[in-house]
């Protein structure tokens, strides 16, 4: 096969990336304050995610006993790591309950992934600063980080549908942890590119963890698998490993030729901080996000049938394309995570118990035998508007709907939900209920002093913002 080694120019797209990572100046207050609250959010979930033992397992350094001085801590426990392997804890107890914030595009994620190694290396770095002498970094920074690795793994994910070729959206966290923690790193713009094309090199996962028949909890660590990688390519290209400048666009060898079924990958508007001001939260349920609409319909629907659940004929499902290519999901389910991946259970829950937690999705939970005999009584139909509405860049809605069908031939009315409690069309009404949602979260393991610390410092953005980054890690060690 011919190849031709003259080729000497960089693939515009890391060069886009990195010129925004660590040139690009965020002024829009509005997503500082959004940042702001993605901070409290993730780490709330991370805290909610140590009351379980599959989580907890994870977590801690791969030797144990090991104790790396002046490292990165691991937020809710006495863990002090490396920063590679601190990544993958942080990230991994944000993303365990599937509670955190959530990006659809034409590729779904969930931006709040690259919070393990950007608080992971702001840690490190700013207790490494203290000791050389210098100002520690502050939360502001952190803000700014986070602004610009969602905007980076969003904006990726706006056009290009790793899905559709069978490949996980854990790339694109890879890919905008990288750029941001080499940047805050101190890396140059070569650094960045060169840790950059080594994270598009690394393979990317299949998504068939996220799919029957192979549903399962690697999801819930993926994340941190992706973040910690990220880390280190950014401490490889700052100590001088080369990068690799035609990593995507190669013919026969690049990304796009070998993963990508020969499209080009794409951004196609400037990067600035789009995604953060459009972002969406769990506020009030631990579901998978094309379900959210689901289960409010089905919450309101509870009391209407909850006494009559052996009288339902059909419960129908009105929903939308991405929702059926993911989460319509038929048969049995083994785990938790198959079943927040299942559109079904969720909608089951919500009619039977008018509630949804986390513990819904455990084992004990899951023998209710009511929840498998209303599965087998729902239709999961697409609605071609909402698909249509789904991808409307105006709308970004996403709609689900629900209707129930007895024996005796009446019916409830057909309950539709086009936008979850978490969008920003819906921010005003959700905004109390996320800050309600952090302060429970920690007080599933903070005393209540230490909540009301962390609690209202978080509410004080100005003072927040000049905090030193280790200062503020050191409360949320337990």
């Amino acid at each position: 096969m011919y190849t031709d080694n003259t080729i000497n120019h960089t693939d515009q797209l890391l060069v886009k990336i990195a010129d925004y990572a660590l040139h690009k100046e965020i002024k829009d207050e509005k997503a500082f304050e959004a940042a702001r609250l993605v901070l409290m959010d993730s780490l709330g979930c991370g805290m909610l995610a140590l009351r379980y033992p599959e989580c907890v397992k994870h977590l801690g350094p791969i030797v144990p006993g090991t104790i790396v001085p002046h490292g990165s801590r691991v937020p809710g426990t006495q863990f002090e790591l490396d920063p590679v392997h601190a990544a993958f804890n942080i990230s991994c107890m944000i993303r365990w309950l599937d509670f955190s914030d959530t990006w659809l595009a034409a590729e779904w994620g969930h931006p709040s992934d690259n919070l393990g190694g950007i608080l992971a290396v702001a840690d490190y770095s700013s207790r490494k600063r203290i000791l050389e002498g210098k100002e520690p970094i502050k939360i502001n920074q952190i803000l700014q980080a986070i602004i610009k690795a969602h905007e980076i793994q969003g904006m990726l994910a706006l056009e290009n549908s790793l899905n559709r070729v069978g490949l996980d959206h854990v790339l694109f966290v890879k890919v905008a942890s990288t750029a941001v923690v080499t940047t805050m790193l101190g890396g140059t713009k070569d650094e960045v590119i060169n840790a950059m094309s080594n994270a598009w090199i690394d393979n990317s996962s299949l998504r068939t963890y996220r799919h029957a028949p192979n549903t399962g909890s690697r999801k819930s660590w993926a994340a941190g698998d992706a973040t910690s990688r990220a880390v280190r390519f950014a401490f490889m290209a700052i100590n001088g490993e080369m990068g690799y400048k035609t990593a995507l666009s190669a013919p026969n060898w690049g990304f796009q030729d070998v993963l990508f079924g020969g499209k080009e990958l794409k951004i196609s508007q400037e990067l600035d901080c789009y995604v953060i001001n459009n972002i969406l939260f769990k506020i009030a349920y631990p579901a998978e996000f094309h379900a959210q609409t689901a289960l409010e319909c089905a919450l309101e629907l509870h009391n209407q049938v909850a006494n009559r659940l052996e009288e339902i004929d059909t419960i129908t499902i009105s929903t939308h394309e991405s929702a059926l290519r993911i989460i319509d999901k038929t048969g049995p389910l083994f785990n938790p995570a198959d079943r927040d991946h299942c559109i079904q259970y969720i909608a089951a829950i919500g009619l039977i118990f008018g509630e949804m937690t986390s513990d819904h999705y455990e084992e004990d939970m899951a023998q209710d035998s009511r929840i498998d005999r209303l599965r087998e009584k729902m239709i999961v139909v697409e609605d071609s508007q909402y698909s249509n509405d789904y991808l409307n860049p105006h709308k970004r809605s996403i709609a689900n709907a629900i209707e129930v069908s007895f024996k005796d031939g009446t019916k409830t009315e057909k309950v539709e939900q086009e936008y979850p409690i978490g969008h920003p069309r819906r921010r005003t009404e959700g905004l109390p209920l996320l800050l309600e949602k952090f302060k429970n979260n920690l007080q599933t393991r903070f005393p209540a002093k230490r909540t009301k610390d962390i609690y209202e410092l978080c509410q004080d953005s100005k003072v927040l913002n000049s905090t030193n980054v280790n200062d503020f890690m050191e409360m949320l060690i337990i």
